[in-house]
């Protein structure tokens, strides 16, 4: 389901939820502190310190969460955890599973794989960093070279395995 997709909200809905474990929330703001849900769609989520399967949204703020993940046209979080981001703006700090954005900000903390046309990366890990303009100090374990490189070795060994295996074990 596509951001664009939100549902319009004809009057003003506010839903506040705090230290309480709720199903599925729908409104224009949700705002959550110490609190857990499995599905949220809103125009706009603010969590603190809270627990969310997964969010459908136009803007998320998240503040020393857990999400699982998260489909917004902006996203910001500081501290915490998230599985999967798919945005057009992202900025996170904390631990962040996979992004795909068309912006993408990873400040202290760590990612473990990244997409986007611009990322800036500061003080931050990346496991798999692909971008077209990057910024920044970043320290990843496999850039777009070595993910090419990657790909040619295995494939380079996996084709001398089946060439080695038809030596040893075909019929003659």
């Amino acid at each position: 389901m596509e951001a664009e997709e939100l549902p319009d909200f004809n009057s003003s809905q506010v839903t506040h939820v705090s230290h309480a474990d709720v199903q599925n929330v729908q409104a224009e703001l949700v705002q959550m502190h110490q609190a857990d849900a499995e599905n949220i769609v809103a125009q706009e989520v603010d969590l603190q310190q809270s627990g969310v399967g997964a969010i459908k949204a136009e803007h998320v703020n998240a503040d020393h969460s857990f999400i699982g993940m998260v489909n917004a046209k902006e996203v910001s979080m500081e501290g915490g955890a998230v599985g999967f981001v798919q945005a057009e703006k992202m900025s996170a700090g904390g631990y962040t599973g996979a992004v795909l954005a068309g912006s993408a900000e990873v400040e202290h903390g760590m990612a473990v794989f990244v997409a986007g046309r611009e990322v800036h990366v500061a003080d931050a890990r990346t496991g798999i960093l692909l971008a077209q303009n990057v910024s920044g100090n970043v320290i990843t374990v496999l850039d777009a070279r070595g993910a090419l490189l990657v790909g040619l070795v295995s494939g380079l060994f996996a084709g001398l395995m089946l060439m080695l295996g038809r030596m040893l074990f075909g019929r003659k």
